[in-house]
Order: structure tokens, then C-alpha cells, then sequence
């Protein structure tokens, strides 16, 4: 029997135009993600500001937090179109602002505005696939988020690279505001779509409460990303900093969340584990080959391709072939290729390896990502029902965004604590390591005891 789903695809009507808009969309995520890793170095050492390296990506993610709150109550009342259009708004405002900044606190506030967009983008987008797509089309319509991230990595941090050599690495940022109104544009006409639209009933969730807890959230974040710069005072901040964050972000989970409840619980736990991983280690790939090996901008983003290239073929794998294969297989695969991968790299810094041990290593890694990622909102998905899909939607997000954040300050900390270089470098994928294998536990406890397989809880 064909593993094709019955019906029209998701190039096809009544899905192309959305597809095509959506897919646009993420397209222009990853490029911008990719361009700005690539070439954060070089903009660090332009504007005097490798004290904050960590918190220009630690930063992003914090505020993202609180786009992700607003847009997941924003689209459970009224549905994804507003939120959406308000999101892409405050991304290329704050593209605008990284672009023109005369020193590193302004590119900072930059990004700020860029994770409030990102945020939100990210959380619309999961409910736009929520309500227009069948459960059948969810795994592809992922898969194709994954490989709008396959031209990026190909052509992404080599372009960044070029562009910050032959002109200036302002127009890493400048240069993705005209893509960001074309991509929006593909989609705004089909953001009337009555599916689109939320139920008079829908469950309506107290919002300033989750608004403020989304604030200290960013507030802890942002106050462990300073801490390694604070001299004497920097221990206190890092248990101002995780006490912050670990309080405000339990009531905007699932119950259980931390605790790592079975089901849905631990879903959201999972995210934010392997995204603190992967993400944590990730800023300080391009910066080992600059710094320890000598490449210039545009070969040290070429070390970024494969693992996006690979992340996009395991979630391709995974859409296809995924109804045949169980949530314990493909989150334990995913997880173990994960783990061995982050440990390579850590061993390959410490060794002083030929760098296409590193490079091998982190481009299976992303494989590993590619099939958990995709599992992993699925099951979210189908956890959900009407009334909820913006408010777990964004749990999932704010999981990912918390975990990333935390893990890349944590990280930035240690590469401080360590004076930097080898011992620095290290230390921050010793710690991406250690915070996947954690992620082992809530692996095996994403679904209940009766629920074997993905279609069971699906609504």
C-alpha cells in the first residue's frame, strides 16, 4: 500500500498558495539565522563587542518568548492572520535597526525586535499548518519547512561570507528586509481564509498574566547572558538568572512540564533540551574555524551547510516514511546521533582534529535534528485540539526559545569563565553534550503508556 495520503497534496489546491507563502517564510528565517551566525564574529570584532557575542543570539531568543505568548493568545481568539502580519512587522524593524547600528548595544536592541518577530512568526505558522492542512499533510508540510532551510545552507552562510568581504556585513541584515516583504506578500491574500478564522467559543486564555511571566522569562535570560561579564558579581547573577527564568516559564508549560509528565509534558521538555543542545553549540561552530583554524567568513559558514542540508534530508525521511516508524525510534535515533555528534566535535576542539572531523561530525548531527524536530511538533499537534493549538503551539516555541537561550548563555558564561580559545570552546560543547544526553528522559516519556503510535491521541 502507497504511504501517500489520500487527497491533494500540499502544492496543490486548496494548500499551494499557503504552502508556498508559509515555506517563503521560513526560507527567510533560516537565511537570516544562518547569515547572522556566519558572520557574528566579524560584526562582534567590527563594533567592539566580543563581550556580547553570546547575548546577540542569547537576546534573540529571550524576546522571542514574548512574541511567541502573544501570538499563541492572539491567534487563539482571533486566529494566525494578525498575529502573523504583526510579527513580520516587527522582524524587519528590527532587521532595519541590526543594519544601521552604530555600535553593538544597538545591533543588540536589533535583535531584540528581530526575536519578537521571529517568535511570533514561528507560533502563527504552526497554527496556520494546524487548521488549514489535514493530519495526514502535517508531517509534509514540515518536511518542507526543513528543506526551505536546504538553498539557505547551501548558498547562506556562503553569501554572508561574501557579502561581509566584498561589501559590508550590514547588508546581511538590509539585504533580507526586501525578502521579508516578498515572502509575506505570497501569503497575505490567503490570510482570509475562513479556517483561518478562530471559533466565537474558543477557549480564551488570561493573557497579561502569561504576557508578564513571558517578561521575566527574557528578564532571566538576559540576566544570565550579562553575568559573565559582571566580575565578582557574576555568581550571583547566574542564580538570579536561572531562578528568573526557571519560576516565570512553569506557567506558561504544561503542567508537568519540568517534571517531565508523560505526553504532552514531555513533548515540550523535549524541544527545549535538544534545542539547547544543538543551538548552544551551533554559534560557536564558525567561530572554532575562524578562530582555531584560520578560515575566513565565507569557508567558516560552509560548515554550517552540511548539517542544515542533513537536518533537511532526515526531516524529509521523516515526513515520508514516518508513519512507519514508531515515536520511540525516531526520537532515540534522532537523540543518539545527536549526542555522538555534539561529543565529536567537543573531542575534535580538545584534540586539535583536521577540521573535516568537525565537519562531518556537525553535518550528521544535523541529520540527527532533522528527524526529531518534526516528531516532535507533530506530537504537539496532535495533543491539540482548536482551543488550544496556539497556547501549545507556543508552549513548544517558548520551550525551544528558553532552552536555546539558556544553553547559549550558560555556554557564553563557561567560554568566559575559561579564557576563551580551546579550553572556551570546549567547555561550550562539553555542556551542548551533557544537556542532550538530559534530554534522553523526557524521550522516552513522550506519550502515554497506551499510545504506541502518533495517530492514537490525534483530534
Amino acid at each position: 500500500m502507497s504511504g501517500r495520503p489520500p487527497g491533494p497534496g500540499i502544492w496543490q489546491s486548496p494548500f499551494g498558495w499557503v504552502s508556498l507563502g508559509s515555506v517563503a517564510l521560513v526560507f527567510l528565517a533560516a537565511l537570516e539565522s544562518l547569515a547572522v551566525t556566519t558572520v557574528m564574529p566579524v560584526i562582534a570584532a567590527d563594533l567592539d563587542g566580543q563581550a556580547l557575542y553570546a547575548l546577540a543570539f542569547a537576546g534573540t531568543l529571550a524576546t522571542s518568548v514574548i512574541g511567541m505568548v502573544c501570538a499563541g493568545a492572539w491567534a487563539d481568539r482571533t486566529g494566525p492572520a494578525v498575529p502573523l502580519s504583526a510579527a513580520v512587522a516587527l522582524f524587519v524593524a528590527g532587521l532595519l535597526v541590526s543594519g544601521l547600528a552604530p555600535d553593538m548595544v544597538t545591533l543588540i536592541v536589533g535583535r531584540l525586535l528581530q526575536g519578537l518577530g521571529a517568535g511570533g512568526m514561528t507560533v502563527s505558522l504552526y497554527v496556520v499548518i494546524a487548521r488549514v492542512y489535514p493530519p495526514a499533510l502535517h508531517g509534509r508540510i514540515l518536511a518542507a519547512f526543513a528543506a526551505a532551510w536546504v538553498l539557505p545552507a547551501l548558498v547562506g552562510p556562503f553569501l554572508a561570507g561574501a557579502v561581509t568581504e566584498l561589501l559590508h556585513w550590514r547588508w546581511v541584515f538590509l539585504g533580507v528586509v526586501v525578502l521579508a516583504a516578498a515572502a509575506y506578500s505570497l501569503l497575505l491574500p490567503r490570510l482570509s481564509r475562513p479556517e483561518l478564522r478562530s471559533a466565537n467559543d474558543a477557549e480564551r486564555v488570561p493573557f497579561l498574566g502569561r504576557l508578564l511571566w513571558a517578561v521575566a522569562v527574557a528578564a532571566g535570560v538576559l540576566v544570565l547572558s550579562v553575568a559573565a561579564e559582571s566580575g565578582s558579581g557574576a555568581s550571583l547573577l547566574v542564580v538570579v538568572g536561572a531562578v528568573i527564568v526557571v519560576v516565570a516559564i512553569r506557567p506558561l508549560l504544561p503542567a508537568r512540564t519540568l517534571r517531565s509528565g508523560r505526553g504532552l509534558p514531555s513533548v515540550i521538555l523535549l524541544r527545549g533540551a535538544v534545542a539547547g543542545a544543538f543551538f548552544s553549540a551551533e554559534i560557536y561552530v564558525p567561530y572554532v574555524f575562524i578562530d582555531l583554524y584560520g578560515f575566513s567568513p565565507i569557508w567558516a559558514g560552509l560548515a554550517l551547510t552540511g548539517a542544515a542540508v542533513m537536518w533537511a534530508a532526515g526531516s524529509e525521511a521523516q515526513g515520508r516514511r514516518g508513519e512507519r516508524w514508531s515515536d520511540r525510534r525516531v526520537l532515540g535515533g534522532g537523540l543518539a546521533i545527536t549526542v555522538l555528534c555534539l561529543a565529536v566535535v567537543a573531542v575534535g576542539v580538545a584534540a586539535h582534529l583536521p577540521p573535516v572531523v568537525l565537519i562531518v561530525a556537525w553535518t550528521l548531527g544535523g541529520g540527527g535534528m532533522g528527524l526529531l524536530y518534526p516528531r516532535i511538533t507533530m506530537l504537539m499537534l496532535a495533543a491539540s485540539t482548536e482551543a488550544d493549538q496556539g497556547r501549545n503551539s507556543a508552549a513548544l516555541s517558548i520551550a525551544e526559545a528558553t532552552g536555546a537561550a539558556t544553553a547559549i548563555a550558560a555556554a557564553g558564561i563557561i567560554v568566559v569563565a575559561l579564557g576563551g580559545g580551546v579550553l572556551g570552546f570546549v567547555g561550550a560543547f562539553a555542556l551542548a553534550t551533557v544537556i542532550a544526553l538530559v534530554g534522553g528522559i523526557p524521550a522516552t516519556r513522550t506519550t502515554a503508556p497506551h499510545e504506541s503510535r502518533l495517530e492514537h491521541p490525534s483530534r
